[in-house]
């Protein structure tokens, strides 16, 4: 867990620099009573260390706080890589990080728009209270969680080596990094038996992994039963994405028409059932990471363009 230190806390009624007050207090828009409330960016923190390099390099006149248009202005947070839906505990008060830096417009001349938009945070309230100056913070560092699960008879009685299951380990692995995220990775290997899937599933739902995917248990054979369970535990369904896979990889290979993978939401987990052979789950897994971030931040309400 990371520490630091709230320096001064600033709000207006206005756009452009923001005045220093005693404390400030949040609710579910925001700071109340600034500008910024209930947009896509309720409230600003801003490290001392920034504005200090800033002027530094700049030679700029001393600044007040506020004046980099922040609601927060912090010390000790200066070597922290933020991520969206990382978390910052201030007394009571809890943020999640939406948005690091913003899209910058010459036109913007005013002093705090040459840092706010490289190393500005953006945050929306998850929990309101009261903030002030030499309150403490803690940062909790998002981790975006997997699971792999692996349905096979033969592969959970040892009689069958598991290779699908390893494969899309790599590939996900391969695409966290990739983004540049913080990241764990389970894998189970169970029987082709939907009261064990079910199960998986609802420790899933509990413990709010971010992605399942499950290999195997796609077809029409009698231990198929991959399809049926995780449909009844679906809120909602993406038919998109398989049948747009389908469709792709069946104009050459007419039985990739017969799987019957899907893939949707389950309370904050994206589920996604691919089909048990290596080849298929590289075509699927190809075609999945395209959009899983996107889906990621429209599952959390995070608009990111």
């Amino acid at each position: 867990m990371i520490t630091g230190k709230v320096l001064s806390v600033s709000l207006s009624a206005e756009r452009g620099p923001k005045k220093p007050v005693a404390e400030i207090k949040l609710d579910q828009k925001g700071v109340m009573g600034d500008v910024h409330a209930g947009t896509q960016r309720p409230v600003s923190i801003i490290d001392s260390s920034h504005i200090t390099r800033f002027k530094n390099i700049t030679e700029a006149r001393d600044t007040r706080f506020g004046e980099f248009a922040e609601n927060i202005t912090t010390e000790g947070l200066q070597d922290i890589e933020f991520k969206i839906f990382d978390l910052i505990k201030i007394g009571e008060v809890l943020l999640e990080v939406t948005q690091v830096g913003k899209p910058f417009h010459d036109q913007f001349r005013e002093l705090g728009n040459y840092v706010m938009p490289r190393v500005g945070i953006f945050c929306r309230v998850k929990q309101g209270g009261t903030i002030k100056a030499e309150d403490n913070i803690e940062v909790i560092q998002k981790e975006y969680k997997s699971i792999v699960i692996t349905l096979s008879d033969r592969a959970s009685r040892g009689e069958y080596e598991d290779k699908s299951g390893p494969r899309i380990i790599e590939l996900l692995e391969s695409y966290l990094k990739k983004i540049k995220v913080r990241y764990s990775i389970d894998h189970k290997i169970i029987p082709d038996d939907k009261t064990e899937l079910k199960k998986l599933l609802e420790i899933s739902k509990k413990d709010q992994y971010d992605i399942v995917i499950t290999t195997g248990g796609t077809g029409i054979g009698p231990r198929d039963i991959t399809v049926e369970t995780v449909q009844q535990m679906l809120d909602k369904e993406i038919p998109g994405i398989m049948e747009m896979i389908r469709l792709k990889y069946g104009q050459e290979k007419p039985n990739a028409l017969l799987s019957r993978g899907v893939a949707g939401v389950m309370q904050n987990s994206l589920v996604y059932t691919l089909p048990g052979s290596v080849k298929a789950v590289q075509e699927y897994m190809a075609e999945i990471v395209k959009t899983l971030q996107h889906l990621i931040y429209m599952l959390h309400g995070i608009d990111i363009h």
